[in-house]
């Protein structure tokens, strides 16, 4: 219980969230066409969890190693306006979002699955890992998801992060009238 204190405090201050997209918004299976065509899976829920959070004031933001146009695609689509692909040092990608945003590390969740992902999780206020995290990840995060990634597990924090800010009545009531 004190583990999730603690998230929840840290939570509290997130004025903005980034995501991996590989294993995190997807379920990190690569998928292809007989033609060769990139496909990736990415769940519902997910995307209204951020389309509230963001709403609720939490800026959302992925920074994906690879580079997919289908992953542009979902990115318009939820209305993500930072979006960074290609970047195999996370950590670029990560300072510009900061820098553009005016906001220090404190402020900033980051939701991660692999070792890719350890040198930005290291530095922001509240890193999270998915359930199908690697371990090392796992021991570097404040935050365990109970669902894997592309399975629920965005929606999960993004409903944390409600909770923690005292938004998640407010952003469901649309839909409990």
């Amino acid at each position: 219980m004190k583990l999730l204190n603690k998230a929840y405090l840290r939570a509290k201050k997130i004025k903005l969230i980034i995501f991996d997209v590989d294993g995190v918004l997807t379920d990190g299976g690569l998928y292809f066409s007989d033609e060769g065509i990139e496909l990736k899976r990415f769940n519902s829920l997910d995307g209204l969890g951020i389309k509230l959070l963001k709403q609720s004031g939490v800026e959302p933001a992925v920074i994906s190693a690879r580079n997919t146009p289908n992953v542009s695609h979902r990115m318009e689509n939820l209305g993500i306006k930072h979006f960074y692909q290609g970047q195999s040092n996370k950590q670029i990608a990560y300072q510009e979002l900061l820098d553009q945003l005016s906001l220090s590390p404190e402020h900033v969740a980051y939701v991660g699955d692999d070792v890719i992902d350890l040198p930005v999780m290291r530095t922001v206020g509240f890193p999270i890992a998915v359930a199908n995290a690697h371990e090392l990840v796992k021991d570097n995060a404040c935050l365990i998801t109970e669902k894997r990634g592309g399975h629920g597990a965005v929606r999960e924090v993004c409903d944390f992060i409600l909770k923690a800010q005292n938004n998640y009545d407010a952003a469901l009531s649309a839909y409990l009238v």
